[in-house]
């Protein structure tokens, strides 16, 4: 196989009707750690919006069992990748994901937020530090992928270009972005949990260098120190280095799934997707944000 196989085979399908198998070629095969890292960034960028951080600090979950919930959120988003939208076990995890929602009273203009994050950071990632950038039939995919995603989230006024995601993510974010202490709460759980990921000499270097990444806006919402423009220099030009090193690299040739990730750690014994995320019942201990019960009628269908 070519260096540039999974770049050629991209540029040969269709985004309107392909868009699912160039996704995962992109996120599976040609960019596996880079999506996750990109994807993991853009769920850090959400808890900086001080309505979903505080949300998220109220129930607990990203506080509490921030590895079940951490590995619930990656397990539950990568079975549409994987097998498509209209296969059971897609289904079954938005499903999933619709249901954890509808507990809640979140509003819409959150949805689409979240979603254009999906869309945008990836993009920025790879721009920045990836072997290469996505292509324009790429990003066609990654843009038809999520607002496929967000339909069957039944999310209304999805943008419809790149450009309106981008548009969306960055004023949604001047307009949002601001310090909560639930939310610093979350950040500071999550960053936690990566340091994890790495050998105990590692670890404090580790949240240093995530620091180092984050753009001035974020930082500034969670109220943390700037590391040192050093820093900042060297953590951004090892990932660079790091995107032109792969370029000399052999193509992946077999997919690279959430579960093979050795910091997915909740599930040892495997799981079923009826069973990841949260369960929160009205009125009951452990769900401590107050929420209109939902009706099993008016629910968003896959």
């Amino acid at each position: 196989m070519r260096r540039d196989h999974w770049k050629r085979r991209n540029d040969s399908l269709d985004p309107e009707t392909d868009f699912v198998e160039i996704y995962r070629n992109v996120v599976m095969y040609e960019f596996p750690w880079d999506m996750n890292q990109a994807l993991s960034f853009a769920l850090f960028r959400t808890y900086a919006v001080s309505g979903i951080g505080r949300l998220l600090d109220e129930t607990g979950g990203f506080t509490g069992d921030v590895q079940k919930r951490y590995d619930d959120t990656a397990l539950l988003l990568e079975p549409p990748t994987r097998v498509g939208f209209e296969h059971p076990e897609a289904k079954a995890a938005i499903r999933r994901i619709n249901a954890m929602h509808r507990a809640y009273d979140i509003p819409d203009h959150e949805f689409r937020y979240v979603l254009s994050t999906f869309v945008v950071v990836p993009k920025r990632w790879l721009d920045d530090y990836g072997k290469r950038p996505l292509t324009p039939t790429e990003l066609e995919a990654s843009v038809r992928y999520y607002r496929t995603l967000g339909r069957h989230m039944g999310i209304k006024e999805i943008p419809e270009t790149y450009a309106d995601f981008a548009e969306l993510m960055d004023s949604y974010e001047a307009e949002h972005f601001g310090y909560d202490e639930g939310a610093r709460r979350v950040a500071d759980s999550t960053l936690a949990l990566m340091q994890t990921f790495y050998a105990a000499p590692l670890r404090r270097p580790a949240g240093l260098f995530a620091r180092a990444l984050m753009d001035d806006p974020l930082r500034e919402a969670f109220r943390y120190d700037a590391p040192a423009g050093v820093v900042q220099r060297v953590s951004r030009s090892a990932l660079r280095a790091r995107g032109l090193a792969l370029r000399a690299l052999p193509t992946r040739r077999d997919p690279k799934r959430i579960e093979d990730i050795s910091w997915i750690r909740s599930y040892p014994d495997g799981y079923r997707i009826e069973e990841l995320g949260t369960f929160p019942v009205p009125g009951v201990a452990g769900c401590p944000v107050r929420h209109e019960e939902r009706t099993e009628s008016s629910a968003v269908g896959t």
